[in-house]
């Protein structure tokens, strides 16, 4: 047991644990230079997933949070370190992008796809067994396929629980490993076989279950930079009754470190690499300075319970509500300023146009909107636009509507 964990534990302030997680996930600042394609794949191994969303009311979700990260860039960087094999797509929090160093990591899932719930149907898979050797003799005979080169029967229902059957064997043949996407076209997924797409790979080299676990435990409270632990199963969606058990035996064994955040009754923990970073936090060393928008399936506000704690942000995704009920907008963006989610916007990405409409703004209750927070709001929501290529940006509604005169003057 190293001395860390015999030692009085670090405390620190909800504000210092705030400062530590958004320095973990590259929240806090930007890098002064331009981004280049090495800046999208630091990124993502610094955050060790990317979600994947396909709603692109304004920019699909995972070019959205690397843009909140990284500023200005070229958002094929994404799809040619796919095609480049530096990166693959996986079930990971969901569909995710994961650094290919971490393909043994998920290896393992791709072994046991029985276990994967609603993504892998192994009573559809047992009674349609000709089908996925058919498409699976398909691909290795012809080459990578998209589902739209297989045509769709007239008769078929749309809705993903009524895919037209290649399509379904594509996925579980995906989900069970024997396909990879090979690359994205159109955004839309380029499958080929696994030994063509990873040649390298060989099942030899598979690391043990526990091995696994433990990685995977130690990358998401790295991501995470502060958690709890029942936040650390959420981040790579590990076993929620089992994971925090295992928490707590890492950190007796030294190889997680306990730390105290005021007002919070569950014990947090910092990676042993980050202890130094989480005392310069708790010596309010980690100021964070950026003002921008995230992405509704940012790590920062995936977990619900994990945004409540940590940043009083109660955000619930509202594109799968019916309309009528919901309370802020169809995609809606939580504002991040210099540490504080203060705000929540929805948007639509007129490109053609090149307008950039902001549906409504609403300030969090509480937050005290000065002229310097409007003017931090303005400029983030300026340069996303400019980002988006809709450079004319239109406020439609603020609330609280005082303020909304003052933010049009900051957005011109």
């Amino acid at each position: 047991m190293g001395p860390d964990n015999v030692s009085p534990k670090l405390t620190l302030t909800p504000s210092a644990a705030r400062h530590l997680q958004l320095h973990a996930q590259g929240l806090d600042r930007r890098q002064r230079r331009r981004a280049c394609k090495a800046d999208v794949l630091e990124a993502i191994r610094r955050m060790g997933v990317l979600q994947i969303d396909t709603i692109s009311v304004v920019a699909r979700s995972p070019y959205l949070v690397l843009f909140s990260r990284l500023g200005s860039y070229d958002g094929a960087w994404l799809e040619e370190l796919l095609a480049e094999g530096a990166l693959f797509e996986y079930w990971a929090h969901e569909a995710s992008f994961l650094p290919i160093e971490d393909y043994a990591l998920v290896r393992r899932r791709m072994l046991e796809p029985e276990r994967m719930g609603w993504k892998y149907r192994a009573e559809w898979v047992d009674q349609h067994r000709p089908e996925l050797e058919r498409v699976l003799a398909h691909v290795r005979e012809r080459g990578a396929v998209r589902s739209t080169d297989f045509a769709r029967r007239s008769d078929a229902a749309s809705g993903w629980w009524e895919w037209k059957p290649e399509k379904r064997a594509l996925e579980a043949l995906f989900t069970a490993g024997h396909l990879m996407v090979a690359r994205r076209q159109a955004f839309q997924r380029v499958y080929d076989l696994r030994e063509r797409v990873h040649p390298d790979w060989a099942d030899e080299a598979l690391p043990t279950a526990r091995d696994v676990e433990r990685q995977l435990i130690l990358r998401s409270v790295r991501a995470l930079g502060i958690a709890t632990a029942r936040w650390v199963g959420d981040y790579y969606r590990m076993p929620k009754r089992e994971t925090p058990a295992r928490v707590r035996e890492l950190a007796a064994a030294g190889e997680l470190i306990e730390v105290q955040v005021d007002g919070w009754s569950d014990t947090a923990y910092v990676h042993p690499d980050d202890i130094q970073t989480a005392r310069a936090a708790a010596d309010l060393a980690l100021k964070p300075v950026l003002t921008t928008l995230l992405s509704p399936f940012d790590p920062i506000v995936w977990d619900r319970a994990r945004a409540r704690t940590m940043f009083g942000f109660d955000y619930r995704i509202e594109c799968y509500t019916p309309a009528p009920k919901r309370q802020f907008g169809y995609y809606v963006l939580p504002l991040l300023r210099r540490g504080d989610l203060i705000g929540r916007l929805d948007a639509k990405a007129h490109r053609r146009d090149g307008v950039f409409e902001v549906k409504s703004l609403h300030m969090e209750e509480g937050v005290r909107v000065t002229d310097a927070v409007l003017r931090d709001v303005g400029r983030a929501i300026r340069d996303a636009a400019s980002w988006h290529g809709t450079p004319d940006v239109v406020l439609r509604r603020m609330r609280p509507h005082s303020l909304r005169a003052s933010l049009k003057a900051h957005l011109a």
